[in-house]
């Protein structure tokens, strides 16, 4: 599929109908409290729904309950393993690349800000957290598991927004395009796809080509529990940097949200690393994966650990080969990157389950009340648009 600006803005034009309308009706209908009352005890897939839950919901919930009938469930087991095999450093990528990188595509940022604020970034990122785990689970579609039931919610939670920001005048539809439109959902899986691939890759990751695109195969399985048109995902690793070059290219740039999203982002990360010695490493680390540009738009403060940071791909080069040539001590290896991950998981979630829920209202300062044998190394799809 190729990517120009006239399709582009075709998918910024377009949102989740099925969602849209679920979201629609429970609002006319006063039924938003009660659903999310409801749904705080819907955690795992196969469970009963509630009574008294609005038929509007029920019929939702029914409908968007299992995968698609596509999914390719040797991929999704390759893509397991891959997470288990790196989990750490996916956790990594998805907290000091993905981001950052959503907070440097300013109506991004300012949609962000709507639901979550300026000051409580821990709550989106150990719903990212969260939700990542809950996907690379073994059981993740099967019944028992969360990860179904995170993704109802999170969908209809994008609708949500989309109903506040388009009822209430808040947002610029002809300038701006539809609130969390297509066009930015996809962005926002290449983020969380291609972009984490890519940060792996910088921070010298071993990984092989069946793996990555496993990988990326997963999270094409998210967007479509999500709402993603998949006329228009990309399928491919290489159609994924034509689309993410374009999408970077059309709205990244600096604004006050992304600025305080990001300070907030850093804040929460030094609180978390013992002491203060090393908290400059989490600037230096987010400077190094979106790149000096991106990082200054964003006012990551440049420190000494810039230089350091930059022999990290050397020194994880070395564990890897270790990974790759004993198997004791890929297994110590991966061992201490699971506890890294569960550690990093819990100080953000506090040891809580997120709940996701419809929002009755936004911000009041908006004005609305193992993997396969790396027989190939992957390297990711060279640049399609000039800088």
């Amino acid at each position: 599929m190729t990517y120009t600006e006239a399709s582009m803005d075709a998918l910024r034009r377009s949102g989740d109908e099925l969602a849209d309308a679920t979201v629609a009706t429970l609002f006319e209908r006063g039924e938003v409290g009660k659903f999310n009352t409801l749904m705080r005890y819907v955690s795992t897939a196969g469970a009963p729904l509630p009574d008294g839950l609005p038929d509007v919901a029920r019929e939702y919930l029914q409908a968007t309950s299992v995968p698609p009938a596509w999914v390719d469930w040797g991929e999704m087991e390759k893509a397991r393993l891959f997470f288990i095999d790196n989990n750490v450093h996916v956790s990594t990528a998805l907290s000091f690349a993905s981001m950052p990188a959503c907070y440097v595509v300013p109506h991004v940022a300012k949609l962000l800000s709507t639901t979550h604020g300026l000051k409580y970034p821990s709550k989106r990122m150990a719903e990212t957290g969260q939700f990542t785990v809950y996907l690379m689970q073994p059981d993740a579609f099967e019944a028992g598991s969360r990860f179904i039931p995170a993704a109802q919610k999170v969908r209809l939670l994008h609708a949500s927004i989309r109903h506040h920001l388009e009822r209430e005048n808040q947002w610029d539809t002809a300038a701006l395009g539809t609130p969390i439109c297509q066009e930015d959902m996809i962005g926002g899986q290449m983020f969380f796809s291609l972009l984490v691939l890519d940060s792996l890759h910088r921070l010298g990751i071993h990984m092989s080509t069946e793996g990555a695109e496993a990988y990326y195969y997963a999270w094409r399985v998210v967007g479509a529990m999500l709402g993603i048109d998949q006329d228009a995902v990309p399928k491919t690793l290489d159609e994924a940097r034509e689309f993410l070059d374009l999408y970077m290219i059309r709205h990244m740039g600096p604004s006050e949200e992304g600025t305080h999203l990001t300070r907030q982002l850093i804040d929460l990360y030094e609180e978390v690393v013992p002491g203060t010695f090393f908290d400059p490493i989490i600037s230096a680390l987010i400077r190094h994966l979106v790149g000096d540009t991106c990082a200054d738009w964003l006012q990551v403060p440049r420190t000494p650990w810039d230089t350091v940071v930059k022999a990290v791909p050397h020194l994880l080069g070395v564990l890897e080969t270790i990974e790759d040539r004993s198997p004791l001590g890929a297994w110590a290896l991966d061992r201490l990157g699971h506890l890294t991950a569960v550690f990093e998981l819990s100080s953000l979630t506090r040891g809580r389950v997120m709940h996701y829920a419809i929002p009755e209202q936004l911000k009041k300062e908006y004005g609305i009340s193992n993997t396969v044998p790396p027989t190939h190394r992957w390297t990711p799809p060279a640049a399609t648009v000039s800088s």
